[in-house]
C-alpha cells in the first residue's frame, strides 16, 4: 500500500511539473522560470518541443493524470489485493519513462540545452517506474499475513 501511495504522490507532483510546462506552451505565465541558464527556453521553444501537433507537456499531463487516476483507484481497500492495478502503474510508468529517455536524447544531442523543468520530471517519472517495478516484485507486502493463515474452527 505504501507504494501505490508513493505513486499517487509522485504523480500528482509530475502532474504539477507537466501542467506548468504545458501553461507555459500555451502562453500562460510569462517566460518559463529556470534560473540563469536559459535551457528550458530554448528547449520548449525548440522545433522538438511539439509532437503529432501537440506540446510535449500535453503528454506529461496526460500521462501523469493517467498514473495518478490508476494509483489512487488502487488504493480503494477491494483493489488493496489486486496485482493488476501494479501492473497497469508499471506499463505506464514504462511507457512515460521510454518517452522521457527519448525527449531526454533530444536535449542532449539534438538540441543541446536541458531543461531544469524536464529533468525534474525525468526523475519523476524513473522514480515512478522504480517503485511501480518494486511492488510488482514484492506481491507479499499487499496482502495481510494475518489472512493468509488458514482458518480454524472453535476450540474443542
Amino acid at each position: 500500500m505504501r507504494s501505490r501511495q508513493a505513486i499517487a504522490l509522485l504523480a500528482l507532483v509530475g502532474l504539477f511539473v507537466a501542467l506548468y510546462l504545458w501553461l507555459h506552451a500555451l502562453g500562460f505565465g510569462g517566460p518559463i522560470k529556470c534560473g540563469a541558464s536559459g535551457g528550458c527556453e530554448t528547449v520548449q521553444t525548440s522545433s522538438w518541443a511539439a509532437f503529432l501537433g501537440f506540446p510535449v507537456a500535453f503528454y506529461g499531463v496526460v500521462g501523469y493524470l493517467a498514473v495518478l487516476i490508476v494509483a489512487l483507484g488502487s488504493l480503494r481497500p477491494a483493489a488493496l489485493a489486486q496485482p493488476g492495478w501494479d501492473r497497469l502503474v508499471l506499463v505506464l510508468s514504462s511507457i512515460g519513462a521510454l518517452f522521457t529517455a527519448y525527449l531526454t536524447y533530444v536535449e542532449l544531442f539534438l538540441i543541446h540545452a536541458l531543461c531544469r523543468w524536464c529533468v525534474g520530471s525525468a526523475v519523476i517519472i524513473t522514480l515512478i517506474w522504480i517503485v511501480s517495478l518494486f511492488s510488482l516484485r514484492s506481491p507479499a507486502t499487499r496482502i495481510d499475513r494475518g489472512a493468509s493463515q488458514p482458518l480454524r474452527g472453535p476450540p474443542a
